[in-house]
């Protein structure tokens, strides 16, 4: 038997992410999907945690600012490796050469999600995972490469696809690498008092 929980807030997802979708629905809430249209590149940060709180909010704002009166949750997902940021990669050689510093050594994963109430409040969480990678041989990288799996995912791969096989082991939320800390945000909303059970 599932839980049952409530809401009166009208819920939209500002994310083009299936995953945080699919994530997002296990609650079995009513919600919308409305992608933003912004250009991430413009963020700047003193940290790659705050960059990753201020891309979220500026997705969230932007369908805030589309969507008046609605609950709006935004996130972003990034991978840092030694302090840098591994964007999404744009070619294969650059896929490989992620995946390559990532073999055989660890790496964060943050995830910063957003609330906007409809009254314009705005509640923000960044969750961080460490991963630790096998040591993935380089024949197993190309072919992985050459699947595509890597190029819409931060730092080249995705843990809920065949990334996973390069995964020694992860300390935090899994959900939080898949790209929407649940645990977190329902903590949140509860709080907030978005959803009743």
């Amino acid at each position: 038997m599932d839980m049952n929980y409530k809401t009166d807030h009208q819920i939209v997802l500002a994310s083009a992410s299936p995953r945080r979708k699919e994530l997002f629905s296990t609650l079995g809430i009513p919600f919308d999907v409305v992608t933003s249209n912004v250009e991430e590149t413009t963020v700047q940060a003193d940290n790659l945690k705050d960059y990753v709180r201020e891309v979220a909010l500026l997705k969230a704002r932007d369908v805030a600012k589309r969507e008046v009166g609605k609950t709006i949750i935004g996130a972003d997902t990034i991978v840092v490796f030694e302090d840098t940021l591994l964007h999404k990669p744009k070619t294969e050689e650059e896929a490989i050469s992620h995946l390559t510093k990532l073999s055989n050594n660890h790496h964060q994963v943050m995830t910063a999600v957003v609330i906007i109430c409809p009254d314009g409040n705005e509640e923000t969480l960044v969750e961080v995972t460490n991963v630790h990678f096998k040591n993935v041989p380089l024949e197993l990288i190309k072919a992985y490469v050459q699947t595509g799996d890597p190029f819409d995912k931060a730092g080249g791969y995705g843990i809920q696809t065949d990334g996973v096989l390069f995964v020694d082991r992860i300390e935090g939320d899994y959900n939080t690498v898949v790209g929407l800390p649940l645990a977190s945000l329902f903590e949140k909303l509860v709080a907030l008092n978005i959803i009743k059970f």
